[in-house]
């Protein structure tokens, strides 16, 4: 009877479980729990979806960990979806031919899955593998491809801190991408056009990019309608080179008015490198757009100066005497320098420094209803320089004076939320509007970033045959900076209402073990580790004879 009901408990419990799902988690800093935006989302699934995880097969470590990261998640997400999540772990080169992984490879980059390089040591020395770190989330004939590595620069094989902060960013990846593929809805951004914005080669991995989740093209706003204004979302004043207009600046206003979204990446100096070189000497000086009193009244001041700092980028120089071939070689340039991102800022969190080419710094102006956050900021050791001002390549030969390079950090970008003023309050419309826009007094909440830099959504491009480079890849140091993660983090935070952006902050702490220690201990541990247990074991042996032969001695 005993053994009976122990059977029928069993059976309980089981059948009890497959109906509730619950979780203990002891972890400090609670990383097996879903956040409650997450559960929400998961609440509202209705259809059926699909889960393909292509990071697989021979792996190493680093990678292994994000692979049962994943795995951990997405069991939860199974969990507490209101659908059938079905999941599936698969390595598309798997017994694949060596000459046909070119045509696999080039059928999953049409579906958005990328593979990267990875170095794979083996008795033979070093290999190199491709794999792929992503994901495919689909349901009916929707796809939307998943990002599981957040950053893509660093070297081949050092990715420990890498996969650490990939982890901790799987949440707001997995979640963003359902919410994406229940809603169908892709908001819309817009580059300006028409004041000598860059062509669409510089802008094209920007588009590209953006294009996976959003409707994305250029905006001329000398000929956009209010109609054209109200299904914008998200408006990207991109490096003008001339003037705006006071009509233009008015349907910029309206479109904040109602509540869009702005992206400001302004050149307030005229400097370009291909200019020096060209020539010895090349003065830099200040643009005039026109754009200084909306700022200002939006909250915010991009100053007409030019930021160096010695964590800065590097540039391509021909070296050689007079008369022998030219090489190239590179040379830190302090006229390019490399943002900071303020790791308290959603909007920024766990993404690599930005690069940027002559840049200003930016203030915040003190204006009621807007809240102010600088996001990315100069190291301790720049120096600024007013303009107009005169600049030589001759100054890569100059080592920067530490004595005049320690300072603080400078803000080069800036968040403002809240509620605008109108530029144009008790203001005439100016001539030329010809529709009746309605501009309220005081904006619907919203947010806008103004960013001292109009190149820092550029993409580099070939000299030889015009081809575009990766947004963030650097072709002379094949070096990735974080400018792509920015402009994606930035449309993901202006276009998500849930703010699901908040999911970025989970902390997962690696304790790993101290490798120094490790290397100078190791023998003492492995004898500790195949001595001790032998010891315990003798040890309870004797023990055991001696209260043996004691208990029934008697």
């Amino acid at each position: 009877m005993r053994l009976l009901g122990f059977l029928i408990i069993l059976i309980l419990i089981n059948v009890i479980a497959q109906h509730f799902h619950t979780r203990f988690d002891f972890t400090k800093e609670k990383r097996y729990t879903l956040n409650q935006k997450t559960k929400d989302v998961l609440g509202k699934t209705q259809k059926d979806i699909v889960i393909t995880v292509f990071l697989d097969g021979e792996i190493p470590a680093a990678f292994k960990r994000l692979q049962n990261a994943t795995k951990d998640l997405l069991s939860d997400y199974k969990a507490y979806s209101n659908a059938n999540v079905k999941i599936i772990f698969e390595d598309p080169l798997k017994d694949v031919p060596a000459n046909e992984q070119d045509t696999v490879i080039n059928k999953y980059l049409g579906i958005g899955i990328k593979p990267i390089a990875i170095n794979l040591k083996n008795d033979a020395g070093i290999t190199q593998k491709l794999i792929f770190p992503m994901a495919l989330i689909e349901s009916g004939d929707v796809q939307i491809p998943v990002n599981l590595l957040q950053k893509t620069g660093g070297a081949a094989t050092d990715y420990e801190e890498n996969i650490t902060s990939s982890i901790q960013n799987l949440e707001y990846a997995f979640t963003s991408a359902l919410k994406r593929l229940m809603t169908g809805v892709s908001p819309k951004i817009g580059f300006t056009e028409g004041h000598g914005e860059p062509s669409n080669v510089y802008l094209y991995d920007a588009i590209t990019s953006l294009s996976q989740q959003y409707y994305v093209g250029r905006v001329d706003l000398k000929l956009m309608t209010k109609q054209g204004l109200d299904d914008l979302n998200v408006l990207i004043i991109e490096k003008p080179q001339q003037a705006l207009t006071e009509v233009e600046k008015y349907k910029i206003n309206y479109f904040v008015m109602k509540g869009g979204k702005v992206v400001w990446a302004i050149d307030q100096v005229n400097a370009e490198l291909d200019s020096l070189e060209k020539r010895p000497q090349e003065m830099a000086f200040n643009r005039q757009l026109n754009l200084d009193d909306m700022l200002f009244e939006y909250g915010a001041r991009i100053n007409y100066n030019l930021i160096t700092d010695v964590n800065c980028a590097m540039i391509p120089f021909a070296t050689g005497n007079a008369g022998q071939q030219a090489q190239i070689d590179t040379a830190p340039w302090l006229y390019y320098p490399v943002f900071m991102p303020d790791t308290t800022s959603n909007v920024v969190k766990n993404i690599d420094g930005i690069k940027s080419q002559f840049a200003s710094t930016v203030d915040t102006i003190g204006v009621p209803n807007v809240r102010k956050k600088i996001i990315l900021q100069t190291s301790p050791f720049n120096k600024i320089f007013e303009t107009p001002k005169m600049l030589s390549l001759q100054m890569l030969a100059v080592q920067p004076s530490q004595a005049e390079y320690t300072s603080v950090p400078k803000p080069a970008a800036v968040l403002l939320e809240g509620s605008f003023k109108s530029v144009f309050l008790n203001r005439p419309v100016p001539e030329g509007i010809t529709e009746n826009y309605n501009v309220p007094a005081k904006s619907k909440p919203t947010k806008m970033i103004v960013i001292g830099d109009g190149d820092v959504f550029l993409n580099q491009v070939s000299k030889t045959d015009k081809t575009p480079f990766p947004l963030g890849f650097d072709r002379y140091t094949q070096q990735n900076y974080g400018n792509k993660a920015l402009l994606l983090n930035i449309a993901d935070y202006f276009t998500d209402d849930d703010n699901l952006i908040a999911l970025r902050n989970k902390e997962i702490k690696v304790r790993l073990l101290d490798r120094t220690r490790l290397r100078a201990e190791k023998t003492k541990w492995q004898l500790i580790n195949s001595v001790a247990p032998l010891l315990l074991l003798i040890c309870f042996a004797i023990f055991q004879h001696y209260y043996r032969k004691h208990k029934y001695a008697k």
